[in-house]
């Protein structure tokens, strides 16, 4: 199969299946006389499960050693493992990602209470120091 061919039977564009080839992620590719790249059928699964796995949040470098060069010899208890980790991974970046979401809610409710009487730099200061925070202090001085 031709990378034309394979770009549109994965939705890849053709600079990305080369990238992954180069990179070392895509390794059957062969060559004829003219230079042209030949890729097996087998390429266009490789392809669609490492798009799969960028989707879902592995790095390059984790695929590469993830990905078994046959995937008829996939290491069960490595891909188990290595998708368990990166299921904990994303429930912790969920749990900052949700700690930082009611920080800035925090912040956001504090600053639209500002009263009437007030200006933004006398507003500043309320906000600080209801978080603790005086101008010229840090954190460690409280």
């Amino acid at each position: 199969m031709k990378i034309g061919e394979l770009a549109q039977a994965t939705g890849l564009a053709p600079s990305r299946i080369r990238f992954y080839e180069k990179i070392g992620l895509l390794k059957a590719v062969s060559r004829r006389a003219n230079g042209y790249r030949t890729y097996p059928p087998e390429a266009v699964t490789l392809l669609t499960l490492i798009a799969t796995a960028q989707q879902a949040g592995f790095s390059l470098d984790e695929l590469r050693t993830l990905l078994p060069s046959d995937l008829s010899q996939w290491d069960h208890d490595s891909l188990i493992t290595a998708l368990r980790q990166k299921l904990a991974d994303i429930e912790l970046l969920l749990q900052r990602l949700s700690d930082s979401k009611a920080r800035l809610q925090e912040v956001l409710d504090t600053i639209e209470a500002k009263p009437e009487d007030l200006d933004c730099a006398a507003n500043a200061r309320r906000v600080l120091a209801h978080f603790g925070l005086v101008p010229g202090q840090t954190a460690s001085d409280h």
